[in-house]
C-alpha cells in the first residue's frame, strides 16, 4: 500500500511518500509523443472563433498551440511579450519572514533563500513562469532529489498544451489524460502559476485571446501587401520582334526578357527590342495603416500603451514613452505579485513543509520581489542644494540614508551665517593680517562694512520672498514649481546697481594703490 505522508501541501492534501520519488508526467507517455498542430496555418476567422470556444469548453491544446504560433511567427508580439516578461528578470527579490519572527522563522527564510540563490537556472524558471501572462497558465514540474539530509527541486517547465480544464470546474487545471476526465495534479509536485491578465475562466484569462484577432487582421494585410507589391512594384518587361521573326528567335527574346530581370543582362538578335513600361499606379498606404493599426492594438495589450514602442517614429521623443513605462511599471508590479504568490504557495512551502520542522504554514516565509522605484538621486540633490541655500541642511544620519553609505560632514566654520556676512568676514579677516603687517588705515574694511549695510534690505527682501514660498508650499516639487514661477518676478534691479558700484569702485580703488606704488 502507498504510505501516505502527515505533511500537507499548501491546499491541505496529504503528501504520498511515492509522488516525490518521481514526475507525474512520466505516467503519461503519449501527452509527451503529441507535436503542435500549428493552428496559424490557413487561419481564418470561422477557424479562430471555433479555437476560441473551444478553449472555453475545456480543450486548452489548440489554444496553447496558436499562442505559441502568434509568439514565434509575430516578431511584434514577440518583442512586446518579451519586454514585458523580461521586465521581472530585473527586479531583485528576497524570502521575507513574516511580521515580529521568531529566531527559528527568520532562520527557516535565510535557509529557504539560499536554496533559491543557489539555483544557477532560477532566472530562467521566473521567465517560463512569466509565459503564463500571454497563454493564462504555466507549469513546473518538480522533481525531489535528496541532497544530504535536504530534499531539495529540479523545476522542469511543461508545454501549455498538456492541461486542461477540469469538466466540473473551469477554474481548476488537471494533466490530461486518454479518457478526456484529466488527471488532478500531484500535491508538491508541480508549480501552477495561473496569471490573470483579465478576470474569467482560466481559460479565458491569457493575453493571446486579446491579440488573436489583432494577429489574424494583419496577417492579411501582410499577405495583401506582399501581392500588391509583386503585381505594382516590379516594371513590366516587353520584348519586341520584327513581323516574320521565327519561332528560335522568338524564344531567345522570351529567354532574354527573363533573364534580364533576374541578372540585369542578356542579348537577343538584332532588330528586336526590349521595352521596361513603369509599373502599374497604386498605393500601399491603406495595407501599412491597417498592419499599423493591428501592432497599435497589440502593444496597448500588452504593454498598456504604444508610446513605448513607436515614440520615435511618431518624432515626440523619448518623454512621452517615459508617460507610458509608468503604465507599464503598474503591470510590472502585477506580474511580479502573481508570481511572488505562486512562488509562495509551491515552492517556498514545499522546502519549507519537507526540510523544516515546526514551522506552522500561516507564519512560513513569503518569496517577495522588490519593486519599488529608486528614488531620482540628481533630482533630490538639486532640491537638497535649495534648501541649502536657504540655511536648511540634512544631517549625516538622513545623508547615508538617501545618499548611501560613505560620506562624511565636511567641517564649515561660519556655514549658518547669511552669505554677506561671510564674505565681509572673509574680507575683514584677510585685511586686518595685512594692515597688522605693514600698519596702514582698514579701508577695505570699511567699504565692506558699507557694502554690507547697501545691501542688506535688497537680500533681506529675497529671502522673505523665498520664506513666504517655502510655508505656502504643500511639498518639495510644490516648493520648487513655486520659486520657478517667483524668480521671473524678483527684483533685483537695485541689487545688481549696488553690487555695480561696489565693483567699480574696487577697481578705481585698486588702480590708485597701484599708480601710488608705481610713484614709491
Amino acid at each position: 500500500m502507498e504510505r501516505v505522508s502527515k505533511i500537507l501541501d499548501a491546499n491541505g492534501n496529504p503528501i504520498r511518500i511515492q509522488q516525490l520519488r518521481e514526475e507525474q508526467s512520466a505516467r503519461i507517455g503519449w501527452v509527451r509523443q503529441e507535436f503542435e498542430t500549428h493552428p496559424s496555418r490557413g487561419l481564418t476567422p470561422a477557424r479562430l472563433a471555433a479555437i476560441l470556444s473551444s478553449a472555453e469548453g475545456g480543450n486548452l491544446a489548440e489554444q496553447a498551440d496558436l499562442a505559441e504560433d502568434m509568439e514565434e511567427k509575430d516578431a511584434h508580439i514577440f518583442a512586446e511579450l518579451s519586454k514585458r516578461k523580461r521586465a521581472i528578470l530585473g527586479l531583485d527579490w528576497e524570502v521575507a519572514a513574516p511580521l515580529n519572527a521568531s529566531s527559528a522563522e527568520e532562520k527557516a527564510a535565510d535557509q529557504v533563500q539560499e536554496v533559491l540563490r543557489d539555483m544557477d537556472d532560477f532566472a530562467d524558471h521566473l521567465f517560463d513562469l512569466a509565459d503564463a501572462i500571454a497563454k493564462g497558465y504555466s507549469h513546473m514540474e518538480l522533481a525531489w532529489e535528496r541532497l544530504g539530509n535536504l530534499l531539495l527541486p529540479r523545476l522542469t517547465h511543461r508545454p501549455a498544451r498538456w492541461f486542461q480544464t477540469d469538466p466540473d470546474d473551469r477554474n481548476i487545471l488537471l494533466l490530461r489524460s486518454d479518457d478526456g476526465r484529466g488527471e488532478a495534479l500531484w500535491p508538491m509536485g508541480w508549480i501552477q502559476h495561473i496569471h490573470k491578465a483579465k478576470s474569467g475562466y482560466v481559460g479565458r484569462a491569457g493575453l493571446a485571446r486579446v491579440l488573436a484577432w489583432p494577429y489574424l487582421f494583419k496577417n492579411y494585410s501582410v499577405r495583401d501587401l506582399a501581392e500588391f507589391l509583386e503585381i505594382y512594384g516590379i516594371p513590366a518587361r516587353i520584348g519586341t520582334y520584327p513581323a516574320g521573326a521565327s519561332d528560335a528567335e522568338k524564344r531567345t527574346l522570351l529567354n532574354a526578357v527573363t533573364s534580364i530581370g533576374h541578372h540585369a543582362a542578356g542579348i537577343m538578335p538584332e532588330g528586336m527590342m526590349l521595352e521596361f513600361k513603369e509599373a502599374a499606379s497604386g498605393a500601399s498606404d491603406p495595407f501599412q495603416a491597417m498592419i499599423a493599426w493591428c501592432e497599435a492594438s497589440q502593444s496597448k495589450a500588452i504593454l498598456g500603451g504604444t508610446l513605448t514602442t513607436s515614440a520615435e517614429n511618431t518624432g515626440l521623443g523619448s518623454n512621452l514613452g517615459d508617460v507610458h513605462n509608468e503604465v507599464r511599471h503598474d503591470l510590472l508590479i502585477s506580474d511580479a505579485r502573481q508570481i511572488a504568490g505562486t512562488l509562495t504557495r509551491d515552492l517556498i512551502w514545499p522546502l519549507v513543509a519537507l526540510n523544516i520542522p515546526g514551522i506552522d504554514i500561516r507564519r512560513a516565509p513569503r518569496f517577495r520581489f522588490l519593486t519599488d522605484e529608486a528614488e531620482d538621486l540628481k533630482a533630490r540633490a538639486d532640491r537638497d542644494k535649495v534648501l541649502f541655500d536657504m540655511g536648511w541642511r540634512l544631517t549625516p544620519e538622513k545623508v547615508q540614508e538617501v545618499y548611501g553609505d560613505g560620506y562624511e560632514p565636511v567641517p564649515q566654520p561660519g556655514a549658518d551665517k547669511p552669505a554677506m556676512e561671510l564674505v565681509a568676514a572673509s574680507a575683514s579677516v584677510g585685511h586686518a593680517c595685512c594692515s597688522a603687517a605693514i600698519d596702514e588705515p582698514d579701508e577695505v574694511d570699511a567699504q565692506v562694512d558699507n557694502l554690507a549695510a547697501q545691501t542688506r534690505p535688497h537680500i533681506d527682501n529675497l529671502i522673505d520672498t523665498i520664506k513666504t514660498e517655502l510655508a505656502a508650499a504643500s511639498s518639495l516639487d510644490d516648493f520648487q514649481n513655486r520659486l520657478l514661477a517667483t524668480y521671473g518676478r524678483l527684483d533685483t534691479d537695485e541689487l545688481a546697481n549696488v553690487m555695480a558700484l561696489a565693483f567699480s569702485a574696487a577697481e578705481l580703488a585698486g588702480r590708485f594703490e597701484a599708480q601710488e606704488e608705481a610713484g614709491d
